[in-house]
């Protein structure tokens, strides 16, 4: 683990993510006191990069388990190899039961998912836990132990505990809030879209081949973009790929006029792109005016 907070922070930043000294204290004291982070925010803001970063910082292998509706403890933490269970039973046939039923349930047949993987780890572990709020809340709920105690019980088998406590590392795109047993159990971090001087030092960072005069307007425009009531904000990485984008047409600053085709690497959905669209003839506009006007 990282002595300090500015430590870890450049650690990150040598993995290619930029973090502000707030996030980067928060998450230092989540390391610092082995508490599980539980990192929210709207899709797009980094959280799971966050987690692929300090991952690589740590050193430690990435466990991840990706949430979606109607995810079960067969997908998540273990289910038992049934076809090597009717062979075991297929050659003891000579066998008693009562000799043999015990062992049909035993860690030979068992098959890890991510969270018993993670738990039964010989070597550090980052577990990341993506998307908790796609899951149902009884999932939630079974994550309690796992969270609290670093441990996992088994119904055939009892309780396991971990043999290297790995670090946890929780997201949420907000679609649902948790319980308060949840996140008593987590300390939090909040991103948000970054402030332009940040986005512009993330797009310098990851696109170094584009002119500064492109990276500056390509971040003061999607700025622009993110206060429109659209379904979807451009994310960062969005961000990245437009700039790239205009890159490829050969543009090094950003002109309204150039900009029609463009707009579906910035955005994902067609009433986005209209409304987008439609406010670009009027930016147009008041930019013309503007140069008219100096």
């Amino acid at each position: 683990m990282q002595s300090s907070p500015l430590e870890l922070a450049r650690k990150l930043d040598e993995e290619g993510y930029l973090i502000d000294p707030v996030t980067a204290t928060t998450l230092f004291l989540s390391l610092a006191l082995d508490k599980p982070c539980l990192i929210e925010g709207p899709a797009g803001v980094g959280k799971t990069q966050l987690a692929l970063a300090l991952a690589r910082a740590e050193k430690r292998r990435l466990i991840r388990l990706q949430c979606y509706e109607g995810l079960d403890l067969s997908k998540a933490l273990y289910d038992w190899n049934y076809a090597k269970q009717l062979l075991r039973l297929q050659l003891a046939k000579t066998e008693e039961w009562d000799e043999i039923k015990f062992d049909l349930f035993s860690e030979e047949f068992l098959l890890s998912r991510p969270l018993l993987e993670a738990i039964l780890s010989f070597e550090p572990v980052l577990l990341l836990i993506d998307e908790l709020d796609k899951s149902d809340e009884e999932f939630e709920s079974f994550l309690l132990e796992l969270l609290a105690e670093r441990q996992v019980s088994i119904p055939e088998l009892g309780t396991i505990s971990s043999k290297t406590k790995p670090i946890v590392i929780l997201t949420s795109n907000n679609s649902r809030d948790f319980s308060d047993a949840l996140r008593r159990r987590c300390i939090h971090i909040y991103l948000t879209y970054p402030s332009l001087d940040r986005e512009i030092s993330i797009l310098r960072a990851h696109a170094p081949e584009l002119a500064d005069s492109l990276v500056r307007d390509v971040c003061e425009f999607v700025a622009k973009v993110r206060k429109l009531p659209l379904q979807k904000l451009p994310s960062v990485s969005e961000t990245i790929d437009y700039a790239r984008a205009l890159k490829a047409l050969q543009l090094e600053e950003l002109n309204y006029a150039n900009l029609l085709g463009t707009l579906s690497v910035l955005l994902k959905y067609p009433k986005d792109i209209a409304k987008l669209e439609e406010r670009l003839k009027k930016w147009e506009t008041e930019s013309r005016q503007s140069k008219d006007n100096q």
